[in-house]
């Protein structure tokens, strides 16, 4: 009898933590370059939107950043053209290869443009916030539009935005998306944030965040900086076009768990 009751209270126990489990999947696409004039790129963004499709239980897609080599409208709308035909919602960060405000690509241009291609995207400033699973996301600006560059810029106005979303967040689970990383396993001074020590006094606030996520240096690497996770992921056009497979899984009590996958985009024969 007695050991009838201890099995029932580990399988009661273990129910308990399954309630309060949350589990999601997503696929991370980075730095695609696109360009009209190299059709060899868009090939490769074909190829990757016909594989993603292929995959099972995924929640969506972020592209973080660089989706274009150069800031041109023309570019973007042949990006959109492509990965309109993906199956699952996409969301897209701007990076520091997409805009130019004085080129005539601003962020407020490239975000309408994406509004048009996509009726579900409402989002009008390249900051926002959506949620699925349980889990709340945050999209974060940090590149600049008047002159571009590999170096990260933070507005204080977005920093201060930023504060606000993990203060108003505090309880819930947050994975940030960024072009820019704040630290990597291979830093590389030049385009890593300048001045991000006042992103930091931010972060250091909360314990809400597991993860970050970005491209930019087109590496892979991952690393571990009090408490969240910082990743990193290779240029899709590298010689064997990967993309990254991200699943977060969360149960009360225990800490977050994060596993990544670099999947090889299989090009078709000619």
């Amino acid at each position: 009898m007695k050991k009838n009751i201890i099995a029932f209270l580990i399988s009661f126990l273990l129910l308990q933590n399954a309630v309060f489990a949350n589990a999601i999947k997503f696929i991370q696409v980075t730095d695609t370059h696109y360009k009209s004039e190299e059709p060899y790129r868009g090939e490769v963004l074909e190829a990757t939107v016909n594989s993603i499709n292929k995959e099972k239980d995924i929640s969506f897609v972020i592209f973080t950043g660089d989706n274009i080599d150069v800031a041109n409208p023309k570019y973007l709308y042949g990006f959109m053209d492509i990965v309109k035909h993906l199956n699952i919602p996409y969301y897209v960060v701007i990076g520091n290869h997409d805009v130019f405000k004085s080129g005539g690509l601003s962020k407020e241009l490239y975000m309408e443009i994406l509004g048009k291609y996509n009726w579900f995207y409402k989002f009008k400033k390249p900051n926002y916030v959506f949620k699925k699973n349980g889990f709340v996301f945050i999209v974060f600006d940090n590149v600049k539009e008047v002159i571009p560059g590999p170096l990260g810029y933070l507005k204080e106005s977005s920093l201060v935005w930023l504060d606000k979303q993990l203060h108003k967040y505090r309880n819930k689970n947050v994975v940030i998306f960024q072009h820019i990383p704040l630290t990597a396993e291979k830093e590389v001074a030049s385009h890593m944030i300048f001045q991000r020590e006042k992103y930091y006094e931010i972060l250091d606030k909360y314990d809400n965040v597991i993860t970050i996520i970005s491209g930019h240096l087109h590496s892979n690497g991952e690393i571990m900086r009090n408490g969240v996770y910082h990743i990193s992921t290779p240029t899709l056009l590298k010689d064997y076009h990967p993309y990254k497979i991200i699943t977060i899984s969360t149960t009360k009590n225990f800490s977050p768990m994060v596993y990544t996958e670099l999947k090889e985009v299989e090009m078709p024969q000619k």
